[in-house]
């Protein structure tokens, strides 16, 4: 068995019913938090990383360690997604996340719920063939799935809701202020 299957395996047995009440839990004790201390909203991420290989990282994310690669026609040895790849992964992972939150939050009942990303990206501003383009993606298409007892138009309304509230999405569609320094 893979790695990846046994991490799918040990969180694959979560029932509906658990589901439903880690989420009322969750939501509910950081509902109690933010109305008890308005600064607990504010929450700093920190992930780092160390360059390996040809042009490989590997991150570091609180208890968690990973691989991020690029393939061989980027000079990579496609050992690992790339950076783009993980980034689309953030933006789905993230849409599940919220998809199931307020779907909770609405009861709506999501039995599976499937995401694919697509992003368009042009290279020529990654390798200085031409400045005027974005370095990043000029395009991304989500496409989402979901499979339940509730209509279309909930489905609908969830999915705008979801749209209106999910971080990672946010960040792809509105710009960030990002500073960097060299130590």
């Amino acid at each position: 068995m893979t790695l990846l299957q046994e991490q799918i395996s040990a969180i694959a047995d979560v029932t509906a019913e658990q589901r439903s009440q880690r989420l009322s839990d969750a939501g509910g004790a950081w509902n109690e938090r933010i109305a008890a201390d308005p600064a607990a909203a504010q929450l700093t991420y920190t992930v780092s990383g160390r360059g390996v290989g040809s042009v490989a990282t590997e991150i570091r994310a609180g208890k968690h360690r990973f691989l991020v690669d690029e393939p061989g026609a980027l000079a990579g040895d496609d050992v690992a997604p790339s950076p783009v790849e993980y980034a689309l992964g953030a933006l789905i992972s993230c849409q599940v996340v919220v998809y199931r939150l307020y779907a909770q939050a609405l009861d709506l009942t999501i039995d599976e719920i499937e995401i694919t990303a697509e992003g368009d990206l042009d290279v020529r501003k990654l390798f200085g063939i031409d400045e005027s383009g974005r370095a990043g993606f000029h395009d991304v298409r989500l496409r989402v799935s979901i499979s339940g007892p509730d209509s279309d138009e909930q489905y609908e309304n969830l999915r705008q809701v979801v749209d209106d509230h999910c971080p990672v999405l946010d960040l792809f569609a509105n710009p960030v202020p990002v500073s960097g320094a060299l130590n």
